[in-house]
């Protein structure tokens, strides 16, 4: 039987990782600033892709780690596994990852990721990764368009012809959704912090939420769906610890800037 443990991270390119998120990712698309690609590899054949950068609001993210320098955090923008890898294959590659963050690029201090709970799922591979919840808000940013494609509403101020019929960043977004036979979704969005640098644990701005808060509050979702119940708790989830190394050359240079 195949075991996790026989899984490899390796520095990729963005032209592999982005053709593979697109085929994996349940959103079918990339964050055009991801810098840093790590791709999964079973017996030399790429099986998931971890995609980090900056993120888009940079300078709110970083205040939620007092003393946090511009750049010494990360936001892991992208996973995507397909379904081949064993049991476990995600928080082997995220304990992996951030292994290899703390020993070539030492200045990162801390990752930062958000769960889609509207779309995807509450974030329980985080939970099995020794990410701590900071934040579950309540969104309605989304627009499923008529021919299925998900919308954000950023995307939909800026596209020209919206803009002009609808008044742009002022418009509301079930006026958008209307306008276009669309449907507006509401859900969550769950944030979630990993400490490279376990002293910054204690510089964090605002609370610890306990894992239980997001079945109090609604947001527990997985697969896309919101079941009353969902069978087993993301701590309880083996953790993989083993690293590869190998190919990491570059990386320090890549998190520079």
């Amino acid at each position: 039987m195949v075991s996790a443990k026989e899984i490899t991270l390796k520095v990729i390119p963005s032209k592999i990782a982005n053709v593979f998120i697109k085929r994996w990712h349940y959103s079918g698309k990339v964050v055009n600033n991801s810098q840093l690609h790590f791709g999964a590899f079973l017996n030399n054949v790429l099986h998931g892709v971890m995609s980090f950068g900056c993120s888009l609001d940079k300078r709110k993210i970083m205040g939620l780690v007092k003393d946090t320098g511009w750049n010494e955090f990360l936001e892991l923008n992208r996973m995507a596994f397909d379904n081949i890898l064993p049991r476990n294959s995600e928080s082997r590659c995220i304990s992996i990852a951030m292994k290899l963050l703390k020993k070539h690029a030492p200045q990162i201090k801390w990752v930062v990721s958000f769960a889609d709970g509207t779309q995807c799922g509450d974030g329980t591979i985080y939970r099995a990764s020794g990410f701590v919840l900071t934040g579950i808000n309540g969104t309605q940013c989304l627009v499923k368009m008529p021919n299925g494609e998900v919308r954000h509403r950023i995307s939909l101020h800026i596209d020209k012809n919206i803009k002009f019929a609808m008044g742009g960043k002022n418009a509301r977004l079930i006026d958008i959704a209307n306008k276009y036979n669309g449907e507006v979704l509401s859900g969550f969005q769950l944030r979630y912090i990993y400490f490279i640098d376990k002293s910054y644990k204690s510089k964090l701005t605002v609370p610890i939420l306990p894992f239980s808060e997001i079945e109090k509050r609604g947001a527990k979702m997985y697969l896309g769906k919101r079941p009353a119940s969902i069978d087993g708790d993301a701590s309880n989830l083996p953790v993989g610890n083993e690293g590869d190394s190998s190919s990491t050359a570059g990386l320090k240079a890549k998190l520079i800037n």
